[in-house]
Parts: structure tokens; sequence; C-alpha cells
């Protein structure tokens, strides 16, 4: 009676279920714990609550929390009733949700695990197979995407990180003031952020105010199909502009360098990351021989010089001065008879009004380049994933600021 009793409490198990046996097989290192409906209990339909008349039964088990070292097992015959509105279905039980195998508490057990190591690792410590782990991390994720309220997000961050090599991408859509992820796209074409965009209320997408992005068309003309006003919304990343730049400047050096070693001149040699490296991070030694290189008459200076104060134009609080100031450095960049500084000022010119746009809303896509960054440390401690669907499932769960937790145990 009192292992009944304890088992009661610690499943809490209530009216009109009861604990009927507790067996402990010492062969198979099992607690066996028996669940059932007490007797004249009326069952009822789960969807709609109402009471209906009894149809079958039938046997099933579920995995509990450890009794100190031996598993523990519930066992019930679970009834089904024949509802009027939906048919026979089978009838809710209280330590578990419907479809899985184990119960709630030891579900958030497993949660709580995979927050801190992957899948693998966790399937090893719960000696459960990889896809019974995984199962609970996307029942986990199907739980907190129905309990995410509607989007409310005012400053998105959209951005593509890679699932495979060779050009495989997924769509990242994020909340640049929560840090979490609002939505996982299967690739990086226009349809796919348009279609996510078109879900949301039109009231929504009235208030959002900025999507941070880099320059890639399909993001551009997804976003100007879809949200009112979006010409001024758009704003164009200061860090992907900066990449635009560096990678300009290195192939200045690189041709630069070509051309004097061919003349017996080793002044670049070993000098890629000095053009790439912010100088306050240098040594002393390496800032001493930065700066003589900067201000010496090599064409890989003057580009350096170009992309610098490119870099420092981007404080104003006025749209007119700022694209003032811009058109000035287009105009040098132009005249500067650098072909790689040309053709990123000419990339820079067609896509300024998204550069004014990030100046003047004070927004870049940093936060979702910190997304980014974690999404890369998920799938090295995963070592990949099979598909894109559980790439995103874990997106979700480590990302998503969702509730991950079964009903009633929401932490």
């Amino acid at each position: 009676m009192r292992d009944k009793e304890l088992y009661a409490q610690i499943l809490g198990i209530k009216s009109p279920w009861e604990v009927i046996g507790v067996d402990l097989s010492l062969s198979s290192a099992e607690v066996r714990v028996q669940v059932a409906l007490k007797q004249g209990a009326k069952a009822s339909c789960p969807i709609c609550s109402k009471a209906a008349p009894g149809y079958d039964s039938r046997p099933r088990r579920w995995r509990h929390l450890d009794t100190c070292q031996y598993k523990t097992i519930l066992e019930a015959n679970v009834p089904r009733v024949d509802c009027k509105q939906h048919g026979v279905v089978t009838v809710a039980v209280p330590w578990a949700e419907p479809g899985s195998g184990f119960t709630v508490l030891f579900e958030a057990l497993v949660i709580d695990w995979l927050k801190e190591a992957s899948t693998l690792a966790v399937s090893r410590l719960m000696n459960l197979s990889w896809n019974a782990i995984d199962g609970i991390m996307q029942r986990a994720v199907k739980r907190g995407l129905a309990r995410r309220t509607q989007v409310r997000a005012k400053r998105l961050g959209v951005d593509e990180t890679a699932f495979k090599k060779r050009h495989d991408y997924v769509t990242i859509v994020s909340d640049q003031a929560e840090g979490t992820v609002l939505h996982v796209g299967d690739d990086r074409k226009k349809a796919t952020l348009k279609a996510w965009f078109e879900g949301l209320t039109a009231e929504h997408r009235e208030a959002i105010e900025s999507v941070s992005m880099d320059m890639w068309p399909a993001f551009i003309n997804a976003t100007l199909e879809s949200l009112p006003g979006a010409q001024d919304k758009i704003a164009f990343d200061k860090f992907h502009v900066a990449k635009y730049l560096g990678d300009a400047v290195d192939k200045v050096r690189r041709q630069e360098h070509k051309a004097l070693m061919a003349q017996g001149c080793d002044q670049l040699k070993g000098s890629k990351y000095d053009w790439l490296y912010n100088p306050e991070n240098m040594t002393d030694k390496r800032i001493r021989r930065f700066k003589a290189l900067r201000d010496s008459a090599l064409k890989t200076a003057r580009a350096w010089a170009i992309k610098e104060l490119a870099m420092s134009l981007w404080h104003y609080a006025s749209r007119t001065w700022a694209a003032k100031a811009w058109k000035q450095w287009h105009a040098w960049a132009v005249r500067s008879r650098l072909e790689p500084m040309k053709a990123v000022a000419r990339t820079i010119k067609s896509h300024l009004w998204g550069i004014l746009n990030a100046i003047v809303l004070k927004v870049s896509n940093g936060p979702a380049e910190g997304l980014n960054s974690k999404i890369k440390m998920i799938k090295v401690r995963s070592r990949g994933f099979r598909n894109k669907q559980r790439f995103a499932n874990a997106i979700y769960f480590h990302l998503g600021g969702l509730e991950l937790y079964p009903e009633g145990l929401d932490r």
C-alpha cells in the first residue's frame, strides 16, 4: 500500500486514475507501476471533454524517471471512447502527452539535458536510441511553436546560414530585440521569405520598423513586395558592407604583391591580415610595421584608406548629410584607378538607399550574425544534420525562445 501511495504522489496520479500495483524486477532492473481508471469512473473525449461511452482499451507503457538505479516503467490499459462528434479516440492520461512513450517528467529531464549536450550524447546518457531523444526534441519544438503567440517583432534580421557545403543554405529570420529565431526557411529564395512575410497579419507587417539584411537580391525583393514602405525599412548591414570593402582591398593587395614580387620587392609579403585586422588588436611591433605600410605610396594603402573612410560614415543622424558624405566617398573611390575599389563603389552606390536606412534607423545585422555563430556551434556539436527539418528543429530548440516543456512543466 505504501508503494502505491508513494508512486501516486511522485507521479501526481489523481482521481479518476489510481496506482493499482508496483512490481520490482531485479533480473531486468525495472520498477513497473500499474495505473488504471477507478472502478466505475467515466471517461471523456480528449478533444471536446464530453463524457462518452467506452469502446475498448489498449495496453500502453511509458518510461519514467529512474527509481534509484532502476528503470521505472508505467503500465496502463488506456480506454478508448466512442465520441459522437470525434469518433473512436484514446482518452488522455495526465502523466504523458498523446503519442509519447515517456512521462512528462522524463521528457522534461531530457529537454534539460538537450540544452547542454548533443542528441547523441543524451542518447548515451539516458540509454535510449538517438531517434527516441530526437523525438522528444521534435515534440518540444512542435509544442513551443504551437504556444508561440502572434509574432510582434518590430526590428527583424534576415540572414542565411549554410546547411551543408556547396551553397546549400537556409534562411534565418530573427527578432533583433529578443535575440531569438522566428523562422527557419528551407532555402534562401525569394518565395521562401515572401511566404513567411505573407503569413503575418497585415497589422504586423505595417508595424515592422526595419529589416536588416545583406545585399542578397532574393531577400531585398521579397521584402519590397511584402512590406508596406519597405523602401524605408530595408537596412543593409554595416558588417556586410565592410566585408565587400575588405575583399576589394585584398584584391588590390594580391594584384600589387604579384607585380612587386616580379620586380624583386617583397614589401607586401605576409601583410594580408594587417590590412584586415583592427589596429587596436595588433601588437606594438605589428602596429609599427603596419604604420609604415599604411603611410606608404602603395596602391594597397590607398585602397585601405578608402575602406576606412567608408567605415567612418555610419555615425550620421541626418539622411541628407549621410548621403552627401557617401557621395563624396563614392567620387574618391571611382577616381582611385583601383578597379576592385571602383567595383565595390558601384555596388554601394546602387544600394545606398538601404545603407542610409541602416544609418538613420541605427540598426545592423550584428544580432543575426551572433545567432549565426551559435547555429554553427550547434552544427559542430551535433556533427551535422541529415536533413533540413532536423537542422531547423535544433535551431528552434536552442535559439527560438520557445516554451519547450510539457503542459504544467514550463520553466
